[in-house]
């Protein structure tokens, strides 16, 4: 077990929702172990993605420029652990590590945010609405294709006070962000998924760790979710079929229902001039084939090209 003179090092983005959810983490395993909290460390990693805010993700790299350098300390042996929003995370982990702990699942719903409406089709015609999400966007654009759409990267902090200078009307941030760094104050209002799609994996903590580390691996499967485990596990084989990345829309939600699981995903084209939906039950132990099936079945609908035209 860890002590404070040899602490079990959790590494993390240094956002204050990043941080929200190490502090979950180390309080989860502080209770799991009855151990204090000095036998942890949480160590804030840069990452690319965060040091880049003037552009768009899909113009600098994806996904992974929020996991690299941390992954890169893990592999280092400078870190035990990871912890991350798995909505960031490739489907692919690099050589030696594993994504196989997941927190329990949070709000999945996006909010909308503004201070001059209540809902998208509030806005008034051709209003300006900030996202870096190419889902987001796409999603949006389906339903108001007169709004004018602009690029909003940054935190959560970063984005309200972009809305507050006025760059846009409105924005979206997950509920499950919301709510984990307290901001009920914040002007918003959720979208039941049947209206909005979320993320794949959208509210779901994942902890990575080295596949060869067996103490990490014992200690994680302590505060291990499985109800989330198996959601995710449908939701990423859908995304990990369709080569998902942040330049693709997609998206996608798996809910359970005693021993069924029922699977919604979608596929879009960014400018939301085209999108392809499906909605499927299978036992909770074929969900992750399930997910494959449900991309094949979307992307013999679309044609090959449509995710990358």
């Amino acid at each position: 077990m860890p002590t404070p003179a040899q602490p079990f090092v959790i590494g993390t983005r240094g956002s204050p929702l990043a941080l929200a959810q190490a502090h979950e983490t180390r309080s989860r395993l502080m209770s799991a172990f009855d151990l204090p909290e000095e036998a942890f460390e949480i160590r804030v990693i840069k990452v690319t993605g965060d040091a880049i805010q003037d552009r768009a993700l899909k113009e600098i790299g994806g996904k992974g420029l929020f996991t690299r350098e941390i992954e890169e300390a893990m592999l280092a042996g400078e870190i035990d652990i990871a912890v991350h929003s798995t909505k960031d995370m490739p489907v692919d982990q690099p050589d030696g590590l594993v994504l196989d702990t997941f927190l329990p699942r949070e709000d999945v719903r996006d909010a909308f945010i503004s201070h001059a409406a209540s809902g998208i089709a509030d806005l008034a015609e051709g209003a300006t609405v900030g996202t870096s999400s190419l889902r987001r966007r796409a999603q949006l654009l389906v339903r108001r294709p007169d709004l004018n759409v602009v690029e909003f990267r940054g935190n959560v902090q970063t984005r309200l006070r972009k809305l507050a200078d006025g760059v846009a009307v409105a924005t979206f941030l997950a509920q499950a962000g919301l709510n984990r760094l307290g901001m009920s104050d914040v002007p918003h209002h959720p979208i039941d998924p049947d209206d909005m799609l979320p993320a794949i994996a959208q509210g779901a903590i994942g902890i990575e760790r080295r596949i060869s580390d067996t103490r990490a691996a014992e200690m994680l499967a302590a505060i291990h979710d499985e109800p989330t485990d198996q959601r995710l596990a449908a939701e990423r084989a859908f995304l990990a079929a369709l080569d998902g990345s942040c330049e693709t829309p997609i998206s996608g939600l798996a809910d359970l229902d005693g021993g069924t699981l029922r699977l919604r995903g979608e596929i879009l084209k960014t400018d939301g001039s085209a999108v392809f939906a499906d909605d499927q039950t299978a036992p909770i132990e074929d969900g992750a084939a399930l997910g494959k099936a449900m991309a094949e079945k979307l992307l013999a609908q679309a044609g090959p090209d449509f995710l990358h035209s």
